[in-house]
């Protein structure tokens, strides 16, 4: 087979990484910028969580008023087209949340400014009153008054959480009965799995975890049946620099193992799953505490969390964004923490529980642009590549610059690329074999690949595809064009291709994405565009623009990886 003496094996992120000699031919143009491309069809490498890409809420909603508006229709929408998927709802707030079963919100707001906001619930009550019930969902379309003086509000709150997070003093937030009824709803009406992170730092004076506020609210949702997973704290490596009080790996093993037997205690729950220790970034401090959770409570979580961020908010530039450099920093965490787990817990399923572009709410017209694609779509593909059975991505909406949606409920270019990954990649991840010329090597100097391929069997949920199909994603940081010929097994098979750029004239700035040269926008409140593919004849050359990212599914080859 003529691919044996050119393709090398790839099971990482696959660039071009490797300098391939040419067959005794002259470089020439096309040897300079043609790659071969062939994947492993025979069987998948990693089969990953159906929820591999989910989504995390901030608690900080509730501070900002934004819980309130989680039964609008159009969000509602939105998050529904990124199911199957958890929705986690914790963050740098889940340790200063307190559960109190009160149904009237209004005891717990101060003042507002204006009348709105003195008779701010009785305007929520009259809109719940009037919520379409729909297949037991509660969604609502809330006046175009109510939301332009919420957003107004909000504008405010995020100049104090960003206050508190800069200056990492928290102040405590009250969830009541009826904040966590709306937030089931909206879990559930969107076809999400709650997972509800617990205060770790509420504490008896010996530094044990009080549990009398989770239980009051485990008592509470299994009264109304919510079917919830639990996590208790986060980044628990940063509580002496939050609150001037650490809680080692033996006493939070403990809290972990106090929380299991809790859980038990509570009829509708002892079978609910727990995961933790939601550890942050897996630097010296992170790692020994993972390593000690994991020796004396390894056993006790159903997946092991872990965080991570790819830049503070010092990042002023698009460059920034582009860096393979940077791309790369998370192979190297993912390695560490899988290397701790697998040291007590061989097999043990490893989350990354919380995941943004950029720290403390990100970066305004840089985290919430295309340009912030690349390091969501690459580290999509980096972690299933490395076996990582699920990915929260923070956040889907709420305040700051991170989210999928903002708050005018318009999808951002994250959640454009999230949906058509949700629609087209399944969980079964495939190896990628890849040749083509790299320029040589220079002394010193590393050539680090700026064209990323990933390959999965295609989503089972998509009935566009029989089974069998294959989906690979293409991300080119190059600032020229790449050429990709189909090698192998993908040969002399028509290609559906789904090219995702900028749109407008703010190039890698924008906050718009086009597909196949249409620009994505929702046609109504509940009504997504059609996502419409371009089919490549077989045998036709893939042409990746400079500073794209593309999704080419592989119709009717048959893999037998993807046909069961």
């Amino acid at each position: 087979m003529f691919l044996s003496l050119v393709l090398q094996m790839c099971t990482q992120s696959v660039g071009l990484s490797k300098h391939v000699k040419a067959l005794g031919k002259r470089p020439g143009f096309m040897e300079r910028t043609l790659i071969l491309l062939d994947v492993n069809t025979r069987s998948p490498i990693r089969v990953l969580n159906d929820n591999f890409l989910s989504l995390q809420l901030d608690p900080s909603i509730i501070k900002d008023g934004w819980l309130d508006f989680l039964s609008s229709k159009r969000l509602v929408t939105l998050a529904r087209g990124l199911s199957p998927a958890f929705l986690r709802f914790g963050g740098k707030r889940t340790d200063f949340l307190q559960f109190n079963n009160q149904k009237n919100l209004a005891k717990f707001r101060g003042p507002g400014p204006d009348y709105y906001l003195k008779n701010y619930e009785d305007d929520i009550v009259r809109s719940d009153i009037a919520l379409d019930k729909q297949n037991g969902c509660k969604l609502a379309n809330h006046p175009d008054i109510m939301l332009e003086l919420q957003r107004e509000k909000a504008a405010t709150t995020q100049l104090v959480l960003l206050k508190e997070q800069l200056s990492n003093i928290y102040s405590n937030i009250t969830i009541t009965a009826r904040s966590l009824d709306k937030l089931y709803n909206f879990a559930d009406c969107a076809g999400l799995h709650l997972i509800l992170g617990l205060n770790a730092l509420h504490r008896n004076p010996d530094n044990s975890w009080n549990t009398s506020s989770t239980l009051s609210l485990l008592k509470y949702g299994a009264g109304k049946k919510y079917n919830i997973s639990w996590e208790l704290g986060n980044e628990p490596n940063a509580y002496r620099s939050m609150v001037g009080r650490a809680v080692n790996s033996t006493q939070l093993a403990q809290d972990y193992t106090k929380l299991r037997t809790l859980l038990q205690s509570v009829r509708y729950y002892h079978r609910a799953h727990l995961y933790g220790p939601n550890a942050g970034r897996p630097r010296k401090n992170a790692i020994l505490l993972l390593d000690g959770f994991m020796k004396n409570a390894g056993s006790v979580v159903d997946a092991v969390t872990w965080q991570h961020y790819f830049m503070d908010g010092r990042v002023n530039k698009v460059e920034d964004f582009l860096k393979t450099r940077l791309l790369d920093t998370l192979t190297e965490q993912i390695t560490k923490v899988t290397k701790v787990v697998n040291t007590h817990t061989p097999g043990k399923k490893v989350w990354l529980g919380g995941l943004g572009p950029a720290w403390a709410g990100g970066i305004s017209n840089l985290s919430d642009t295309y340009a912030a694609g690349f390091l969501w779509m690459n580290t999509l593909g980096m972690a299933a590549m490395q076996g990582i059975d699920v990915v929260l991505r923070h956040s889907f909406f709420d305040y700051g610059y991170t989210h999928l949606v903002d708050q005018h409920f318009n999808p951002l270019p994250d959640y454009w690329f999230s949906l058509v990954f949700k629609r087209l990649v399944g969980p079964r991840v495939l190896a990628v074999r890849v040749a083509g010329l790299q320029r040589k090597p220079q002394p010193g100097r590393v050539i680090r690949d700026k064209l990323r391929i990933y390959a999965h069997c295609t989503s089972y949920y998509n009935h566009n595809y029989v089974r069998g199909s294959i989906t690979i994603y293409i991300i080119n940081l190059h600032r020229s064009r790449k050429k990709i010929k189909l090698a192998g097994t993908l040969r002399n098979n028509t290609v559906h291709q789904y090219l995702l750029q900028p749109y407008g004239t703010d190039g890698l700035r924008a906050k718009h994405v086009q597909l196949n040269g249409e620009k994505l926008l929702m046609l109504d409140n509940e009504t997504f565009p059609e996502l419409k593919p371009k089919t490549l004849r077989a045998g036709r050359t893939i042409a990746m623009p400079p500073m794209t990212i593309g999704f080419y599914v592989i119709k009717n080859i048959n893999a037998y990886a993807c046909r069961r």
